[in-house]
């Protein structure tokens, strides 16, 4: 009976332990429809609200930040958040010029899930479809930052 119990235990324990490296290292292949975003300021909230700084309303900050090497994301349309990591072939697109085309874009990505600590990460076979800037929010919320506008009168 205690052995029983031993090993029943034992192999409840295995369930729960968590994953070794080599486990974590497995992807899950997705397919995933989103939103281009700046995670500093999606995480941060400095330029506001998360609903603020996404869409039209984002989009010159977006690509400041990108422009920077802020890593890129990919909200989805569930709310779960992708960091990108990888689009196709070139090893540094997850953040600088490489995504400067895609910022604040609604995009469909196929790729592969990693997650890890509560995190996902996304690396990007390809993006099927780019479906530009879907998310007009800019009528709502100003440019965010507003100092984005350009003075005419400088």
């Amino acid at each position: 009976m205690r052995s029983s119990i031993s090993a029943a235990l034992a192999a409840l324990l295995m369930l729960l332990a968590p994953p070794t490296g080599a486990q974590a290292a497995e992807g899950t292949r997705i397919q995933v429809t989103g939103e281009i975003i700046d995670t500093w300021c999606y995480y941060s909230g400095v330029m506001g609200s998360p609903d603020a700084v996404v869409g039209s309303a984002h989009h010159t900050c977006a690509l400041w930040c990108s422009a920077g090497g802020i890593p890129v994301g990919l909200l989805a349309e569930d709310g779960t958040v992708y960091m990108v990591l990888k689009v196709g072939d070139d090893t540094e697109s997850a953040s600088g010029d490489t995504m400067l085309s895609l910022a604040a874009h609604t995009v469909e990505a196929d790729g592969m899930l990693y997650q890890r600590d509560g995190l996902n990460y996304l690396v990007v076979a390809n993006v099927v479809s780019d479906m530009d800037i879907t998310n007009q929010n800019h009528n709502d919320y100003g440019n965010v930052p507003p100092f984005s506008i350009p003075d005419p009168n400088k």
